[in-house]
């Protein structure tokens, strides 16, 4: 039986929670330094997934950004950036949206069946559209990403994909870094809403890392025994 990747989920926050705002304006929560330290993430992993919410507002690249980073990949016979995944209940993306029009690397797009013949219409020149079931199951998903090789997987969200991981206790780490602010303001996504989660006062998570980034700290949480203090 093929091992499913390593999980690792990345998130920044404000001090009470919040991963953004409610404007329409995309809320910087991060800082050069620590933007930096995601990509050194994003190289050091085999496919980057996020939720279909996320390609629909953030518009994301999700490609290594250092041109060293990307050289270095390639030295190791891998595509400069890593294979890039999202997951759609609807298929409602746009094929023009930078997930699948900037870079060369594979794009998959794990899709509801019900959403499936539609989505591979609409998106099947850009991207290979896998039903993943109904509703999409996340270990579902880990699984047929093992059987393509992928050992390494970075989950960059949003809210309601970092819920589903956590809840279902995928997730090896999380790399959670808080901003120096507050939003306060409920009509804003929080990090991560409602659930039952692994973890609670009964069982808490252990504290691999807390390391300060110029004005933003980043804590490394360990949520299995995959993971590892440095």
């Amino acid at each position: 039986m093929t091992e499913r990747p390593y999980v690792v989920l990345s998130c920044a926050t404000s001090i009470d929670g919040y991963l953004d705002d409610a404007s329409e304006q995309r809320l910087l929560l991060s800082n050069a330094a620590d933007l930096d330290r995601i990509d050194g993430v994003r190289a050091g992993c085999d496919a980057i997934l996020v939720g279909a919410g996320t390609v629909r507002r953030d518009d994301p690249r999700l490609l290594v950004r250092s041109a060293q980073r990307r050289a270095a990949r390639a030295d190791r016979g891998l595509p400069a950036s890593p294979t890039r995944v999202t997951l759609t209940a609807s298929g409602d993306l746009d094929p023009a949206g930078r997930f699948f029009t900037v870079g060369e690397t594979d794009r998959i797009v794990y899709c509801a069946t019900a959403a499936v013949e539609k989505t591979r219409d609409r998106l099947g020149a850009l991207a290979e559209v896998v039903d993943a079931g109904e509703p999409v199951d996340p270990a579902w998903v880990l699984a047929d990403l093992g059987g393509r090789g992928v050992r390494r997987l970075m989950v960059e969200g949003g809210a309601n994909v970092h819920r589903q991981f956590l809840a279902a206790g995928l997730a090896d780490e999380l790399h959670l870094v808080v901003a120096p602010f507050f939003v306060g303001d409920c009509r804003a996504p929080r990090f991560v809403g409602d659930g039952r989660f692994p973890w609670h006062p009964g069982r808490r998570a252990r504290v691999a890392e807390v390391r300060q980034i110029g004005d933003v700290v980043l804590v490394r949480y360990a949520l299995s025994d995959r993971c590892v203090e440095g």
